[in-house]
């Protein structure tokens, strides 16, 4: 251990030793006395003389300096290191924060495309032959309960099989496109969605979802299938052209998605590609409703004075500026029974002069059953390009809005249309008001989605007490009411 000591040069005068007590001194003019301080440090200079006492960390006594000194020695009690910091050149400070942030950037950088753009979409398509299952005409339409219910079945069976297996995290979303008949039995076309890493090869990806696939076959959860369901690898663009020749795909569903977003009251081309804009003499004058590459469906008393086809023409897309297509018109049909006083019966149908070719960007929408159920309260969405106030101008840009499926009850009441709703209409809208169809949007879609992604039209714009008013929703022909005399006209 070390003692305490004075230090000349390189002369040194010991003053105290271990386990050894040191008394008041007189040393060169300096008194040393005790104190039981832990650590402390004192350096003084008389010319060229100097001192320090050092201590150490002991339960002894420990020596220090008291100063006696007539020529103002120098005390620093206790001893500090001077900081660096006040003295750190800004550009130095500068350099380390921005070379800091570069190194935070890059590693983002590179784990963002790590889980992003290192991995590509692959798909599949494979057709499920299931032969405990009947075929009956219910099967047929996406719309019915029947139809739903199996395609749910089967998409769940794929689910939790990928689930369960080694390819959870790459396996996305499958989707039946369509139930055929096969001999007495259906069969199912899905399409299945995954992303894998780019360095994957497609071929030995392809074995492990057939691999996975072929467990499905042992727990089908009381669907019997017919042997090991063989898979095809088609391209984005293919799955595009699978939906976009069904109805009822928005772009989520166009590319499986994940993610389903609908916000804003400006819609994009594709958004509703279904939606028509049918003009008079190359002005928009109403809505309309694509519901095959030849029909579209619309509000009767859109022709109330304009029923020349040749004075109409069709446009397609967000724009009635820019479209992305027209077409002229060939027919039309306005229901039979339709009273312009009451608006009953208030929907027609327009024939295409030539058929157009679906896109995603162009295709038809859903048709309910007339079973179909349309329930108080649930969310649906309108759009077109009316005015955005009563009495204002028609807008060039589709716009769309959210609103909620009012009771008949509830709509007919006094302080509502008292009585003036019909079984054949169906009111929409927010109890304070401010979304609503107003002019211009008459024969536009009023649409809802089902659990599957698909978009059913459930109403024409009809009708209304001038625009968003509290309590005067928008008034709307009800479609599955009508599901009958449009497959009548249009073998739709």
């Amino acid at each position: 251990m070390r003692g305490y000591s004075w230090r000349r040069g390189r002369l040194e005068k010991q003053v105290h030793k271990e386990g050894r007590r040191a008394f008041p001194a007189q040393v060169n003019g300096m008194a040393t006395h005790r104190t039981k301080k832990a650590s402390s440090n004192v350096t003084g200079r008389s010319g060229q003389l100097q001192y320090r006492c050092e201590d150490r960390i002991t339960g002894n006594w420990c020596v220090h300096l008291k100063s006696f000194i007539s020529f103002s020695p120098k005390v620093i009690w206790p001893a500090r290191a001077v900081s660096n910091s006040r003295f750190l050149n800004p550009f130095v400070v500068a350099f380390v924060v921005i070379a800091g942030v570069a190194i935070v950037a890059i590693a983002i950088g590179l784990l963002i495309h790590f889980l992003a753009f290192d991995r590509k979409a692959c798909f599949y398509r494979s057709s499920f032959q299931i032969l405990n299952v009947e075929y009956t005409d219910e099967l047929s339409s996406p719309a019915t309960q029947e139809y739903r219910t199996l395609s749910e079945q089967i998409e769940s069976m794929i689910t939790n099989v990928f689930k369960e297996s080694n390819l959870r995290k790459q396996f996305i979303r499958a989707h039946v496109v369509k139930l055929r008949q096969s001999g007495s039995g259906v069969t199912a076309d899905v399409v299945m969605k995954f992303r894998f890493s780019k360095r994957n090869d497609g071929n030995s990806m392809k074995g492990r979802v057939q691999a996975i696939l072929q467990k499905m076959l042992n727990n089908s959860g009381g669907l019997e299938i017919h042997s090991s369901p063989g898979i095809t690898t088609i391209t984005s663009q293919d799955t595009e052209n699978i939906f976009t020749q069904a109805c009822g795909a928005r772009p989520d569903l166009l590319t499986l998605s994940e993610e389903r977003i609908i916000g804003g009251t400006l819609a994009e081309d594709g958004d509703w590609p279904w939606q028509v804009s049918l003009h008079v003499n190359n002005v928009h004058h109403c809505g309309g409703i694509l519901i095959s590459n030849t029909w579209i469906l619309t509000a009767a008393h859109c022709f109330r004075s304009y029923s020349n086809p040749q004075q109409w023409t069709a446009t397609f897309g967000a724009s009635t500026i820019f479209p992305k297509r027209r077409a002229r018109i060939r027919t039309i049909v306005v229901h039979n029974n339709y009273r312009s006083g009451t608006q009953e019966n208030d929907i027609a149908v327009v024939q295409l002069n030539t058929a157009i070719t679906f896109t995603k960007d162009i295709h038809s929408v859903c048709l309910p059953e007339p079973t179909m159920n349309t329930v108080p309260g649930s969310t649906a969405y309108v759009t077109g390009w009316g005015a955005l106030t009563y009495g204002g101008f028609t807008v060039s840009d589709l716009r769309q809005g959210q609103v909620r499926i009012i009771s008949n009850t509830v709509c007919n009441a006094p302080t509502a249309y008292n009585g003036a709703v019909l079984s054949g209409m169906l009111c929409a809208g927010v109890p304070t008001g401010g979304v609503d169809a107003c002019q211009g949007d008459s024969g536009g879609p009023l649409v809802q989605e089902d659990s599957r992604r698909l978009w059913f039209v459930v109403g024409i714009v009809s009708w209304g007490y001038q625009c968003g008013l509290p309590d005067k929703p928008g008034v709307y022909t009800r479609v599955a009411t009508y599901r009958n005399w449009i497959r009548e006209q249009t073998r739709v």
